[in-house]
């Protein structure tokens, strides 16, 4: 007996979501460590350029006024990387639960400070793709819905991982 077909729309949905997020989350690391500055010809120039947009990005992360100088080049000196990691964990799928939770977290946390900056009407640069983005209501209803997204693929997640396979499913003869 053949059985269904196990694509189903939160499968479906997990599936774009895992592909929609990991990519968006390589590329904004991607911008922040290669895209501010484009001089990657020779090797000493990649360094520079490495060292100058990472500087720059933590301009843009003390912008937000919320951590100390050392803790905002911690951040911008990590969160790149993280996002790459977090990213390709995500297009991989091996342990989605884990990896979906904590973008969730990472996109609510980003939604608060953007919210906040918003709300106190900081002119200040987003800093999320490292274009000079100023920050606006659409940012704050882009971070909304990024994080809506994350959330929901984690309760997906969740979910399925309840569920059995359908083709681990003995069959009924």
């Amino acid at each position: 007996m053949m059985q269904s077909f196990p694509l189903n729309f939160r499968r479906a949905f997990l599936l774009l979501g895992r592909l929609g997020l990991g990519g968006t989350f390589i590329y904004a690391g991607y911008s922040k460590l290669f895209l501010p500055n484009l001089i990657l010809r020779p090797l000493f120039a990649l360094r520079f350029s490495l060292s100058a947009n990472l500087d720059g990005f933590t301009r843009q992360v003390a912008s937000y006024e919320l951590l100390s100088p050392a803790g905002a080049s911690f951040v911008a000196h990590t969160l790149p990387f993280a996002e790459i990691l977090l990213g390709l964990l995500l297009l991989i799928g091996w342990r989605l639960r884990i990896w979906a939770s904590l973008v969730s977290l990472i996109l609510l946390g980003f939604l608060g400070v953007v919210t906040r900056a918003y709300l106190l009407h900081m002119d200040i640069n987003c800093g999320c793709f490292a274009t000079p983005e100023p920050l606006t209501g659409w940012t704050v209803v882009r971070d909304t819905a990024f994080a809506a997204f994350a959330i929901l693929l984690t309760v997906f997640a969740f979910q399925e991982a309840r569920s059995p396979h359908p083709w681990t499913v003995p069959q009924k003869d």
